[in-house]
C-alpha cells in the first residue's frame, strides 16, 4: 500500500526545470532521508509531497483520508494562543468535536425542559445519538491525543511546565519553531516532512528527538545536514542526483557506498567500450581497402554505429574550501575575566573566567537559553557585557560568522558584490575563485541575494567571512541551512585552518570532527573538558555512574575536571543501608503520588463503564415510554459526564506530578534520564 504516489512529476520555476518526471512512493512505515546540494529542490518536493505546490505535469496520489504533516524551516507562528492549546488544538478535527458535543448537549437539555410535542421523543433519541458518538470520538481523541502526551513531548523539546500557559507570542523563533515541531509530534501523521528539524534545537533535545524518531512507526522523510542523526533514523536514501532523482536502500553510509560502487562500475563500463571502440575502428582502418574484407568491414561500421554512448558517473559540485596559511597570533588569544551578563532580572552569567590559547578549537555547547551565543556575541564585540573584561591578545584579527547573518546580506547587491565589500582590496580574480569554491559559478555571481535559497544565503555568508577570515574564527551554527555535503565540506576545511576557532553548534558531527575542547554552558557557569565530545560525554557518563564520596570536592568552576577516580570498594554493610535509605526515600515520595494516580486511574474506569452503560440504555427507544426512567439516566449521565471530565484533568496533573518526582530523583540518584 502507498500512501502518497509521484508520477512523472515535472516542475519548472521560470525558465529552471527543477524536476524531470519524477517518481516515487511512499509506504506506511518508510523512514527516509532525502539529500541534495542547496538548491537542488528538496523542501520544494516535500512542498509537492504536502499539497504545498502545484506541479506542471505529472501526477501526485494521496490515499484516501492520509494525513500528511509538515514541518518547514521557516514558519511564521503568531501569538493568541497559551503553549498548550496550540500544540492540544492542533489535531485536525478536535475543535470540531469539542463545538458539536457543546451544542447537541445544549438541544438536548432544552428539549427535555421543552412541553411535550409530537415527534420529540424522536428527536430526543436522534439527539442521544449524536452525543453518544460524539462522546466516543472525544474518547478516541482523547486516548490518542492526550494532554499527558502533549506534556512529555514538550518536555522532551526543552519547554518547562510554567511554559505551558505562556502565549505563544511571548517565544522567541527558536522557540516558536519548537513549538510547531511539538505539534507536528503531537498530531502523529502518517507522512511526517521534516526539513532540518534539529535548527533550533539544543544538543539534549536532539537525543530525545532521536529517541522520538526511533519510535516513530509511520512514514517520515528527513532532511538534515547531521550525519549521525541521519544515519540513526533511516532505512532509505532519496537522493536528487545530476541524473535524477534516485533511491538507495540503507542508511547515508550505506548510500555514500552505492555511489562509490557505481563511480567504479560506470567507469570500467566506459573503459571496455573505449576500448572495444578502437579495436574495431583500427580493423576498419585497416582492411577498408581490401575487397576480400569489404564484408566484414561493413559488419564493423554497422557495429560501431550501434555502440551505446560512454555513459560516464555525473559528480555533483560540492562545496570545497581551503584556507591560506594565517598570520601566527600570541600564545592567549582570548581572556575573559570575571565577565557579567543580565537580560533584566534575569542573569546570565554572574561572572565567568576563561581562556583561549592559540590553535585551540573550542566547541560551545549546553541547552538553548543557557548563553551560548550571548558569550559568542560579547567575544566578537557585538554585544557589551555588563561587567569584567574580554581581551584579544595583541595582533588577533577575529571573523565572526552567525545565523542571522545570512538574513543580514544587502538582497539588492548580487552574489559577487557582497563579497567583495568584505575585502575591497581582494583581486576580483581571487573573490570569483572563492565564489567558485562555494559552487557560485558563470552567472551565479552575478544573482542578486534576493533569489537565493537559504542555504545559498548561508554559503555567501561564509565567502563573505572567509574572504579575509583572520586568525581568530568565531561561528554560531555555521552548519544550520547547509546541505549535508556541504556541512562536511566546511568541517573538513575548518580542520585544516591553522588558527584558532571557537564556534557553538548542535551538530555532533561537527563537533566530533572539530572539537579539541569542550565549553558547556550551564546555570551561568562555563564548565571546560579539554578534549574531544566523546570524551566529554564518557567523562558525563561516569560522573552520573559513579557513587559521590562525601565530602569530596567538585571541580573548580572553570578548571579542567580531573579524569573519575577508581571507586574504592566500599562497605558492604553501608552500601545495602544506603541503598535501603534510598529504596524507603523513593516510597515515602513516590508512594503517596503513586496512590493518588492509582485511584484516579480507578475511579475513572468505574465512571467511564457506567457511562457506557447508559449510553446503551439511551440508545434504546424503549427508554423513551418511561419519561421518568429516561430523565434519571439522562440526568446521571449529564452529572458523570462532567465528574469524568473532572477526574481526568485531576489524572493528568497526578501522574505529570509523579513522572516529575521520578525524575527529580533519578537525577538525585544518579540515573541517566
Amino acid at each position: 500500500m502507498s500512501l502518497v504516489v509521484l508520477e512523472d512529476v515535472t516542475l519548472f520555476f521560470a525558465d529552471r526545470m527543477i524536476f524531470d518526471a519524477v517518481a516515487l512512493r511512499l509506504g506506511p512505515r518508510d523512514r527516509i532521508g532525502l539529500i541534495g546540494p542547496n538548491g537542488s529542490g528538496k523542501t520544494t518536493l516535500l512542498k509537492v509531497i504536502a499539497g504545498h505546490q502545484e506541479i506542471d505535469d505529472g501526477k501526485v496520489t494521496r490515499a484516501r483520508g492520509v494525513r500528511v504533516g509538515w514541518l518547514p524551516q521557516d514558519l511564521v507562528i503568531a501569538g493568541g494562543k497559551t503553549l498548550l492549546d496550540f500544540v492540544v488544538s492542533s489535531v485536525p478535527g478536535r475543535a470540531e468535536i469539542d463545538r458539536d458535543l457543546a451544542e447537541t448537549e445544549a438541544a438536548l437539555t432544552a428539549l427535555a425542559d421543552a412541553p411535550d410535542q409530537a415527534d420529540r421523543d424522536e428527536v430526543m433519541l436522534e439527539l442521544v445519538e449524536r452525543v453518544t458518538e460524539l462522546h466516543e470520538r472525544k474518547d478516541h481523541f482523547d486516548r490518542f491525543f492526550s494532554e499527558h502526551e502533549a506534556f512529555a513531548i514538550l518536555g522532551g523539546l526543552g519547554f518547562v511546565p510554567t511554559d505551558h500557559d505562556r502565549d505563544l507570542g511571548e517565544f522567541s523563533g527558536g522557540w516558536k519553531m519548537r513549538a510547531a515541531l511539538a505539534a507536528l509530534l503531537f498530531q502523529r501523521p502518517d507522512v511526517l516532512l521534516l526539513d532540518e528539524p534539529t535548527n533550533h534545537l539544543d544538543m539534549p533535545s536532539v537525543a530525545w528527538f532521536s529517541d522520538f524518531l526511533k519510535r516513530y512507526d509511520r512514514c517520515f522523510i528527513l532532511i538534515s545536514h547531521d550525519r549521525e542523526f541521519l544515519n540513526e533514523q533511516i532505512d532509505r536514501v532519496v537522493s536528487l542526483e545530476p541524473e535524477g532523482l534516485r533511491s538507495y536502500p540503507g542508511n547515508y553510509e550505506r548510500y555514500v557506498e552505492a555511489r562509490l560502487e557505481e563511480e567504479t562500475i560506470l567507469a570500467g563500463k566506459a573503459r571496455n567500450l573505449e576500448r572495444e571502440r578502437e579495436r574495431l575502428t583500427r580493423f576498419i582502418d585497416r582492411f577498408r581497402a581490401q575487397a576480400n574484407k569489404a564484408k566484414a568491414v561493413q559488419s564493423r561500421i554497422k557495429l560501431l554505429d550501434k555502440m551505446e554512448d560512454v555513459e560516464t558517473f555525473q559528480k555533483r559540485h560540492v562545496m570545497r574550501f581551503a584556507f591560506p596559511p594565517c598570520e601566527r597570533a600570541v600564545s592567549e588569544v582570548i581572556k575573559i575575566e570575571g565577565v557579567k551578563k543580565a537580560y533584566g532580572s534575569h542573569v546570565v552569567f554572574p561572572g565567568v573566567d576563561l581562556v583561549v590559547r592559540r590553535g585551540e578549537k573550542i566547541g560551545i555547547i549546553g541547552v538553548n537559553g543557557a548563553g551560548k551565543t550571548t558569550l559568542l556575541r560579547m567575544i566578537a564585540g557585538e554585544l557589551p557585557q555588563d561587567g569584567g573584561t574580554i581581551k584579544l591578545g595583541s595582533g588577533v584579527k577575529a571573523g565572526y560568522y552567525a545565523q542571522h547573518h545570512a538574513d543580514t546580506l544587502d538582497m539588492s547587491a548580487t552574489v559577487q558584490e557582497v563579497v567583495q565589500r568584505a575585502s575591497p582590496t581582494a583581486a576580483v580574480s581571487r573573490v570569483r575563485s572563492l565564489l567558485g569554491a562555494f559552487m557560485f559559478r558563470g552567472d551565479d555571481v552575478d544573482k542578486p541575494c534576493k533569489v537565493l535559497s537559504g542555504g545559498e544565503r548561508a554559503r555567501v555568508a561564509l565567502a563573505r567571512l572567509l574572504i579575509d577570515p583572520g586568525n581568530l574564527i568565531l561561528m554560531d551554527e555555521p552548519t544550520n541551512h547547509l546541505d549535508l555535503e556541504s556541512s562536511e565540506s566546511l568541517a573538513r576545511s575548518l580542520v585544516d585552518y591553522d588558527g584558532t576557532l571557537v564556534f557553538v553548534s548542535h551538530n555532533r558531527s561537527l563537533i566530533r570532527t572539530l572539537a579539541s575542547k569542550i565549553w558547556n554552558v550551564e546555570g551561568g557557569h562555563v564548565d571546560t573538558y579539554p578534549g574531544s565530545l566523546d570524551e566529554y560525554l564518557y567523562s558525563c557518563a561516569q560522573r552520573r555512574k559513579d557513587v559521590v564520596v562525601a565530602g569530596d570536592a567538585a571541580p573548580a568552576r572553570g578548571k579542567p575536571a580531573p579524569p573519575p577516580a577508581p571507586a574504592a570498594k566500599e562497605d558492604e554493610k553501608a552500601r545495602k543501608r544506603r541503598e535501603a535509605e534510598a529504596r524507603q526515600k523513593r516510597k515515602k515520595t513516590l508512594g503517596p503520588l503513586e496512590n493518588r494516580v492509582a485511584d484516579l486511574e480507578e475511579r475513572i474506569s468505574a465512571l467511564e463503564a457506567a457511562q457506557a452503560r447508559r449510553s446503551t440504555a439511551l440508545s434504546d427507544p424503549e427508554v423513551y415510554a418511561d419519561d421518568a426512567r429516561r430523565r434519571t439516566l439522562l440526568g446521571e449521565y449529564q452529572a458523570d459526564q462532567v465528574k469524568l471530565e473532572e477526574l481526568t484533568g485531576r489524572w493528568e496533573t497526578a501522574a505529570e506530578e509523579l513522572e516529575a518526582a521520578r525524575r527529580r530523583l533519578d537525577a538525585e540518584d544518579g540515573v541517566a534520564v
